[in-house]
């Protein structure tokens, strides 16, 4: 594989009732919803966007919540855990603040030099906030909620749960141009780019263990970055020269896509950088309103009446 990915782009979640987690990540976690749109394959479900200022790739977590969804089952064939990166020194101020906000956490673990702190959002899904000893120069957004000297930078790396680990370290390597680490134990990891936070992915391999079922509380799917389209498509041609089941590429208003799955079984996509969120609304004002693609429009009236509506707190758009 000729063309090699950056890092992460975004990570697509699973999540029950939309004002809770509207709730969690906003004032909990103090990411910005960037965008509030709808599920285009499903309209009557919100897609939400939690990033930074303006929701650069690799800042992204964003969600389907549907209020009635059923239950998901962490396991094998998925992203186990979604991990944040923090300031280094910011973990035993993270821990006073969850708590504060009903969040049981974690004792701090150190491992490879850095600080890891886990716990579980509403749904049930496993989240991470890591400190890493070289930093991360990214800026984060800051709120009163989370001040800057401890606010999230954006994601620091993902978890793939599988049975075994050939073909889906090929994958990453070889599909992805990702390159590997080392190994601890049972978990191997990968980088992109020039490594770092943003550009991780750990391998988790537990033989034996039971297959993930993806609904609430469970990752859908991990998007990597590609800068354009032009190299999104060549990408998309060497993968089926290789034998990869590809999608289309498919229009996501605020970047374009590409699907498909890695042997151990996660959906994975490639998403371009280009054009962003501030295409249709602007920057101070992103999250604010119901935004729909142009082929939805007409319906935007129906639409409207079947989401609930959400309450975002005024950190959110700053005058």
């Amino acid at each position: 594989m000729s063309i090699k990915t950056s890092g992460l782009h975004h990570v697509t979640a699973i999540g029950g009732d939309p004002q809770r987690n509207a709730d969690f990540y906003t004032r909990a976690l103090g990411l910005r919803l960037v965008k509030t749109t709808v599920n285009f394959d499903d309209p009557g479900t919100y897609h939400l966007y939690y990033g930074d200022e303006s929701g650069k790739p690799g800042s992204l977590m964003t969600f389907f919540p549907w209020r009635d969804a059923p239950k998901g089952r962490h396991g094998t064939g998925q992203a186990t855990t979604t991990s944040f990166s923090v300031p280094e020194a910011s973990l035993g101020w993270w821990t006073r603040h969850l708590a504060e906000n009903r969040v049981e956490t974690s004792q701090v673990r150190n491992s490879d030099g850095e600080e890891t702190l886990t716990f579980l959002d509403p749904d049930g899904l496993e989240l991470a906030l890591v400190a890493h000893p070289q930093g991360d120069p990214r800026d984060p957004w800051d709120t009163k909620l989370v001040p800057a000297e401890h606010a999230i930078r954006g994601l620091h790396s993902v978890t793939l749960s599988v049975s075994r680990e050939d073909a889906t370290a090929g994958m990453l390597t070889e599909g992805l141009g990702l390159t590997f680490e080392h190994q601890d134990g049972n978990r191997l990891r990968f980088s992109a780019g020039e490594g770092g936070p943003g550009a991780l992915v750990d391998v988790l391999v537990t033989p034996g263990a039971p297959r993930g079922l993806v609904a609430a509380g469970t990752v859908h799917h991990v998007a990597w970055r590609a800068p354009d389209e032009a190299t999104q498509a060549a990408w998309r041609d060497e993968l089926i020269d290789d034998g990869v089941n590809v999608t289309s590429i498919l229009d996501r208003q605020y970047f374009r896509s590409i699907y498909f799955r890695e042997p151990g079984g996660t959906l994975l996509e490639v998403a371009t950088d280009e054009p962003g969120f501030a295409i249709d609304e602007p920057l101070l004002e992103l999250g604010r309103a119901l935004k729909l693609p142009p082929w939805l429009e007409p319906k935007r009236e129906d639409i409207e009446a079947m989401l609930p509506k959400l309450d975002l707190p005024s950190e959110n758009n700053p005058r």
